[in-house]
């Protein structure tokens, strides 16, 4: 269910905008990030939580995935996740969370992703390190809950190494592979790495696309699309979080500063 026939889930501004910072622009580009800038409730928290309610009811087998393998690194993220959420927001009662935009989701411990999903704007994939003990030293994507992708599909994803989830991408050739690799390797309990992706987009959150099935949006499409990505280390499991909290805003919505910025380092095309 592409939501390309439905009206736009926009945001009002950008939290960030990775092409204005030296330090983001370049891959793999990260800076640290602390468990207290994790998460964020933004503008269009409402909206966006509203179509994951619908995709995760309605088509889990698309947007949710999770190892038998990465069971106890799902509890462990739900509870961890779980305690940063009072001081946004969202009120934790003995049998459900109410969420700032008042919904109330029941716990579920069998299906912590899912609940998660529910409860963040993030999309939230976990990885770890050769599970099935093959040796090849990649971090694998063994759970996942995934309903904002921007053209890529979680089953296509689901159980594979870094280096063959990135196949269709030129750019990441083996050496920008061993780079990322080393940053998942050095990724420390409770301090994180955040980086950012931004791109020309046609509005479409929730885009999920085959293997090479390229789609560019014009040049001169009206919104950009940043992809605020972080990486955090799980005490007890080690499994390694990548988050993805999704913005996309109009043109005109960004601040001057993030304009002419925008204009002195052009971004790619998406979509």
């Amino acid at each position: 269910m592409k939501d390309i026939n439905r009206p736009a889930i926009l945001q009002k501004r950008l939290s960030f905008a990775p092409w204005t910072d030296p330090r983001t622009r370049r891959l793999p580009g990260v800076i640290p990030v602390g468990y207290a800038d994790w998460f964020e409730v933004d503008d269009a928290y409402g909206a966006q939580m509203a179509l994951r309610d619908e995709l995760i009811a309605e088509q889990p087998e698309l947007v949710l995935g999770l190892s038998e393998g990465a069971r106890s690194a799902a509890a462990e993220l739900f509870d961890l996740v779980l305690d940063l959420l009072p001081p946004l927001g969202f009120a934790v009662e003995p049998e459900a969370v109410r969420r700032p935009d008042g919904v109330r989701v029941a716990f579920d411990p069998s299906d912590p992703l899912r609940m998660l999903g529910r409860l963040v704007q993030c999309d939230l994939c976990l990885m770890q390190s050769d599970p099935e003990g093959q040796g090849h030293g990649e971090h694998v994507l063994t759970g996942g809950v995934l309903c904002f992708p921007s053209g890529w599909r979680l089953p296509e994803k689901f159980m594979r190494p870094m280096m063959r989830i990135h196949a269709p991408i030129e750019i990441y050739s083996e050496d920008l592979a061993k780079r990322v690799q080393r940053l998942m390797d050095g990724v420390q309990e409770g301090r994180g790495l955040m980086r950012g992706t931004a791109a020309h987009s046609q509005a479409h959150l929730h885009d999920p696309r085959s293997e090479y099935e390229f789609d560019h949006a014009p040049e001169d499409a009206p919104f950009i699309r940043v992809e605020r990505q972080c990486l955090f280390r799980l005490p007890r499991t080690r499994a390694v979080v990548f988050s993805i909290h999704t913005q996309i805003v109009r043109l005109e919505n960004l601040t001057p500063e993030q304009a002419q910025a925008l204009e002195d380092h052009p971004i790619r095309r998406a979509d």
